[in-house]
This record gives structure tokens, sequence and C-alpha cells, in this order.
């Protein structure tokens, strides 16, 4: 009997550990669940994204500083996805929600050349809620600048596994890095 246990608590271990994660990163943040406004005026969730890849950055219109870069090269991301033939989605939430309409960001991508097939600039929420969202799925503060109209806020595109966990992060502000987000995606696939 004691040998019949023994063999059963070894599969079940055996069990546990292949339904473990299978994308490895350099770490595992649970994205939080979400349910926001895209650049269309429509209803954009977390669980549309369910089993896919996605990146997502944090971005603002009126950044005079890191998010014109930042949305340059995610679109330039998006269109070397495609060159590769990799469906991955692409998703930026914007950092001053009571500013940024869906228009203003729609305007503002489009400006820098994005295309909206796979990509959602979501808004639709207030400033607290995406504090708490950006620190609790990316580990990324977010904050208001005193007696300004600019925001603190990471500079990072976040790669997302299909299972929901942030997993490896890339500096937005560097063209250089969206070939390695490509190759990292392919080695995963």
């Amino acid at each position: 009997m004691n040998k019949r246990l023994n063999l059963m608590l070894f599969a079940l271990i055996l069990f546990l550990v292949a339904c473990g994660n299978e994308y490895e990163g350099d770490f595992s943040f649970e994205v939080q669940e979400f349910n926001y406004t895209n650049q269309e005026g429509e209803t954009f969730s977390s669980s549309e994204l369910e089993g896919k890849f996605w990146v997502a950055d944090m971005v603002f219109t009126n950044c005079d500083s890191v998010c014109p870069p930042m949305t340059a090269n995610m679109a330039r991301l998006q269109k070397k996805l495609a060159d590769e033939n990799l469906d991955v989605e692409l998703v930026s939430f914007s950092v001053d929600p009571d500013n940024d309409t869906p228009e203003k960001l729609k305007q503002y991508s489009k400006d820098r050349g994005a295309s909206f097939d796979n990509w959602n600039l979501l808004t639709g929420y207030k400033l607290e809620d995406i504090k708490e969202f950006a620190i609790k799925s990316f580990k990324a503060p977010v904050d208001k600048i005193a007696d300004s109209d600019q925001m603190v806020h990471t500079v990072y595109f976040y790669l997302v596994s299909p299972d929901g966990n942030a997993i490896k992060r890339y500096d937005g502000t560097k063209a250089a890095e969206m070939d390695e987000i490509v190759k990292d995606i392919k080695e995963m696939m």
C-alpha cells in the first residue's frame, strides 16, 4: 500500500510540473483582468487576449519626452511582426486617461505609423485605476508630476505570454529592442 501511495504521489508531482508555465522569461507577473475603451470607442478586455502573445506599454499623448519614440517603436514592432507572419497583439495603456480620449489616442498613434488590426490603445478609466493596474500587473509605477501635465511611467514594453503573465521587458525607446521581441516570440511559439 505504501508503494502504491508513493507511486501516486510521484505521478501527481510529475503532472503538476508538466502543467506549469511553459513560457520562460525573466520574471512572471500575472496581468490583472481589464475592461477598457480602445481607440475606436469600443470596449476591449483582457479576455480577448487569452491564448495569445501580446506586448504592452504605457504612453500618453501629451508626453514631451519618451512616448513619441515608444509609439513609433510599437508601430515598428507591429510591422516586424507582420513581416514574420506572427499573430501577436499590441496593447498601449494611457497613463493620462483624463486627457487621452479614444480619438486622441488614435490620431497620436496613426501619426507615428500605427494600424489598428492588432493594436489597441486603451483609456476610459481613472488615473487611480491605471496606477493600481500598472503596479499590480507590471510592477511599474505611474504617477502625475506635480504642477505639470506630464506623467511618470515605465518606458518598457512587456511581453505577455498566452497564459496571461508578463514574462520579459524591453526598452521601448530603443528601436533595436523590437528585433529582440520578435526573436523571443519566435523562439517561444
